[in-house]
C-alpha cells in the first residue's frame, strides 16, 4: 500500500473538494470502512451526482488526501486529510450534559492533590473517549515555595514538607544527630519560612547556601541548618519526579478495530510501556490550549499510527498536560471538545 507524502498545504481545495473530503473521513470516522462514491452520495446532501463525487475522490487521492487500501475498495483518509478535517471543520465546544456529570463526580467533590486530579482525568478521558487517557505530571522544579513544614517523627528523624503554589505537596525525611528540642525545630522552620517562601523550587537548590549563609542562629539551630546547607541538592532536587505520565487502562482503546490483528494489538501494548517516549512525546506540548498532532507529523516514528491530543492545564504556579491517544481515526470534534473541557475543570478547581 502506498501513501502519497504531499507537503502540507492545503489552501488549493475547491469548495466542492473540501466538501467531499470532509464527507469521506466523517464516513470512515463513524464506520472504520472505506467509503465509496456510492455510499457518500447517498449519505451526505452533497447536491452532486455518485459519478461526481466519485471523480472529486480521484483528483483527492491524486493530491494525497485519500487512498485506497486495495484496488476494488473505497477510499480511506491520509493523515493529510484529518489534517485538514480538524483544521476546518467548525467545531462544537460543548459535551453532553452525562460527560460533563462524570467528569465533575470524578473530579469534583473533597479537594485532592493535583497528582490524584489528573490520574482520574485520564481514566475518565478514556472511558468517555474510548481513546487512551493520558497525562503529565505538573513540573515541580518551576513551582513555587507556599510553605514549609517540619514535623518531628523521631528522636533522630524529621519529616519536612514542602507546599507547593496550587495544592502539590512533597514530604522528605531529614536524618539529624541527635534530639533536637521542639522550640529549635519551630525556629529553623521560621527560618526557612522567611528566606525561602515565594521562591522556585529550583531557586531555593541552586541558592539556599547564599540564603543561609548570614543566619544569627544559635549552636543547636545552626546544627540543623548546616543539615539543610550540606544537602541542598539532594533535599530540593524535583527534577526526577517531573513530567511523570500517567494513562488510562488501554482496554478501551484495544478493542477498536484498528487493533484487532496481532501486531496492531502488540504495537498498541509497546505504546503503554514505552513511557519514556510517551513523556518526551507529552513534554513537548506544554504551549497553552489545545494541541493536535496527527499520525506521522509526530515526530517519533514510532507514533506514527496514532494522533495524540492534548490541552495544558494550571494548579497556581504549576502546568502539566491532559489528553487522549488513540488511532489516527478518531472522533475528533468529540475528542477535541472533551479534553478542552477536562483542562479547564482542572484548572477550575485548583484554585
Amino acid at each position: 500500500m502506498q501513501i502519497k507524502v504531499v507537503p502540507m498545504a492545503y489552501d488549493d481545495l475547491t469548495e466542492r473538494e473540501r466538501k467531499v473530503l470532509e464527507a469521506v473521513v466523517q464516513s470512515y470516522i463513524e464506520t472504520a470502512e472505506p467509503a465509496g462514491s456510492r455510499t457518500i452520495a447517498k449519505a451526505f446532501p452533497l447536491g452532486v451526482s455518485a459519478a461526481t463525487i466519485r471523480n472529486t475522490m480521484s483528483d483527492l487521492e491524486e493530491r494525497g488526501y485519500l487512498y485506497h487500501p486495495h484496488p476494488s475498495a473505497g477510499r480511506i483518509p491520509t493523515d493529510r486529510a484529518y489534517r485538514v478535517y480538524v483544521d476546518s471543520v467548525i467545531w462544537n465546544r460543548q459535551i453532553a450534559p452525562y460527560e460533563q456529570d462524570a467528569l465533575h463526580r470524578a473530579l469534583g467533590g473533597e479537594r485532592s492533590a493535583i497528582e490524584d486530579v489528573l490520574r482520574k482525568a485520564a481514566q475518565v478521558l478514556g472511558v468517555l473517549t474510548q481513546e487512551l487517557g493520558i497525562g503529565v505530571k505538573p513540573a515541580l522544579a518551576s513551582g513555587v515555595l507556599e510553605r514549609l513544614e517540619l514535623l518531628r517523627v523521631s528522636s533522630e528523624r524529621l519529616l519536612m514538607v514542602l507546599v507547593i503554589r496550587g495544592g502539590v505537596a512533597r514530604t522528605i525525611f531529614l536524618e539529624v544527630r541527635s534530639h533536637l528540642p521542639a522550640d529549635v525545630v519551630a525556629s529553623v522552620s521560621a527560618l526557612l519560612n522567611e528566606r525561602l517562601s515565594g521562591l522556585t523550587l529550583e531557586e531555593v537548590r541552586r541558592t539556599l547556601r547564599e540564603r543561609l549563609r548570614d543566619t544569627s542562629a544559635g549552636a543547636s539551630e545552626q546544627e540543623l541548618l548546616n543539615i539543610f546547607i550540606e544537602e541542598a541538592d539532594q533535599l530540593f532536587d524535583v527534577r526526577a519526579d517531573d513530567g511523570g505520565v500517567v494513562m488510562s487502562s488501554a482496554q478501551m482503546l484495544a478493542e477498536q478495530p484498528e487493533f484487532h490483528s496481532n501486531e496492531q494489538m502488540r504495537a498498541l501494548l509497546e505504546l503503554t510501556e514505552q513511557r519514556d517516549l510517551l513523556r518526551k512525546a507529552l513534554l513537548e506540548r506544554r504551549t497553552p490550549g489545545l494541541n493536535v498532532t496527527i499520525g506521522a507529523e509526530n515526530l517519533d516514528p514510532r507514533l506514527k499510527a496514532f494522533t495524540i491530543v492534548t490541552s495544558t492545564y494550571t494548579a497556581g504556579s504549576l502546568s502539566g498536560v491532559i489528553g487522549v491517544i488513540g488511532p489516527t481515526r478518531m472522533p475528533y470534534q468529540k475528542v477535541l471538545a472533551l479534553v478542552e473541557y477536562t483542562s479547564r475543570l482542572m484548572s477550575d478547581l485548583a484554585q
